[in-house]
C-alpha cells in the first residue's frame, strides 16, 4: 500500500536511476540555460524578436511578400506570420545544434563516468523544449490580443500533441547528430550550411504561393518537395493553430507522425549500436 503523502512520479524517479538522472540533468540545463544573465529567460523571447523584425522588414516591406489571411482569426500581417513559423523553427534549429554537441561537449564526464549515454542529448533537448513552451505562451497570448478574439484558446490542446511530435523528431535527429559528432567531426559545419539552406526551404519567410509562382515558372515540383519537408509541416502546424486559430489538416497530422517516428526510431537505433564506443572515439 502506498504511503501517505507519495507522489507517484517522484517514486518512479527514485525507482529508477535513469530517469533521476535524465530529470536532474534537464533541471540542470534549465537553470544554467541563461545562468548570471540579467534578463535572464527574457532573451528567449528578444532572440526571435530581433530575427522576426529582419525578416520582416527583408520580406515584408522590401520585398513585399504577402501574407495568406489566417483562415478563422482574419490576421493578415507579415510579422505576425514570421513570428510564428521563426518560433517553432527556432526549437528545431537550437535543439539540433544542441544535442548535436551533447556527447563532444561532455567528453570529460564521460570519460570518468559510466551512466546511459543518451541521457545527454535527451536531457538537452528537454529542457530546451521548457524554454519553447514560455515562447509559445507568450506568442499564443500576443496573436489572441492581435486576432482580437478569444478563440485561439480553445484550439491550445491542440498545440499539446504537435509539441510531443516535433520534441520526438528533434530528439531523434538529436540523437544521430550526437553520434555523428563523435566519428565525423565535420558534420558540425555541414550541419550548420544546411540548416540555412533548410529555414527558406521550410517556408519560414515566404508563403506557399510564392512557391507555387515558382514551380509555375520554372516546372519544378517545388510544392511537393516543401510537403514532403518535415520543417515546413511542423512550422505550418503551428500557424494553423497560432495564425488562422484552426486544426491542422489529417494529411499534416499523418506526415508529421511519420517523421517523429522516423527519426526518433533511426536516431535510436544509430545511438543504441554505436554509443558502446563513444569513450573510445573521443
Amino acid at each position: 500500500m502506498a504511503s501517505e503523502g507519495a507522489v507517484p512520479w517522484r517514486d518512479a524517479l527514485v525507482k529508477n536511476p535513469t530517469l533521476n538522472l535524465l530529470a536532474n540533468l534537464t533541471l540542470r540545463e534549465v537553470k544554467g540555460q541563461y545562468k548570471k544573465s540579467v534578463l535572464g529567460r527574457l532573451w528567449s523571447l528578444l532572440n526571435p524578436l530581433a530575427n522576426i523584425a529582419v525578416y520582416s522588414l527583408v520580406f515584408g516591406i522590401l520585398v513585399r511578400a504577402e501574407p495568406p489571411v489566417g483562415t478563422n482569426s482574419g490576421l493578415k500581417s507579415f510579422a505576425l506570420w514570421v513570428a510564428c513559423g521563426i518560433i517553432p523553427w527556432g526549437f528545431l534549429a537550437t535543439g539540433t545544434s544542441i544535442g548535436r554537441g551533447a556527447l563532444t561537449d561532455n567528453a570529460g564526464l564521460l570519460t570518468k563516468v559510466y551512466f546511459p549515454r543518451f541521457v545527454l542529448p535527451t536531457s538537452s533537448i528537454f529542457a530546451l523544449a521548457s524554454t519553447f513552451v514560455t515562447e509559445l505562451a507568450a506568442l499564443t497570448l500576443f496573436m489572441g490580443l492581435a486576432g482580437g478574439s478569444p478563440r485561439v484558446l480553445l484550439r491550445l490542446p491542440v498545440l499539446v500533441p504537435v509539441l510531443l511530435l516535433n520534441v520526438a523528431f528533434v530528439l531523434g535527429l538529436s540523437l544521430l547528430l550526437s553520434i555523428g559528432m563523435v566519428y565525423f567531426g565535420d558534420i558540425q559545419h555541414i550541419w550548420g550550411i544546411f540548416l540555412q539552406l533548410w529555414l527558406y526551404a521550410s517556408g519560414i519567410v515566404l508563403p506557399l504561393s510564392y512557391v507555387q509562382q515558382a514551380q509555375d515558372k520554372f516546372h519544378f515540383p517545388f510544392v511537393a518537395i516543401f510537403q514532403l519537408n518535415p520543417g515546413f509541416q511542423f512550422v505550418e502546424a503551428y500557424r494553423n493553430v497560432l495564425y488562422d486559430f484552426a486544426v491542422p489538416p489529417l494529411q499534416r497530422w499523418l506526415i508529421m507522425l511519420a517523421w517523429a517516428i522516423v527519426a526518433l526510431g533511426i536516431g535510436a537505433l544509430v545511438f543504441r549500436k554505436f554509443s558502446a564506443r563513444i569513450v573510445e572515439e573521443l
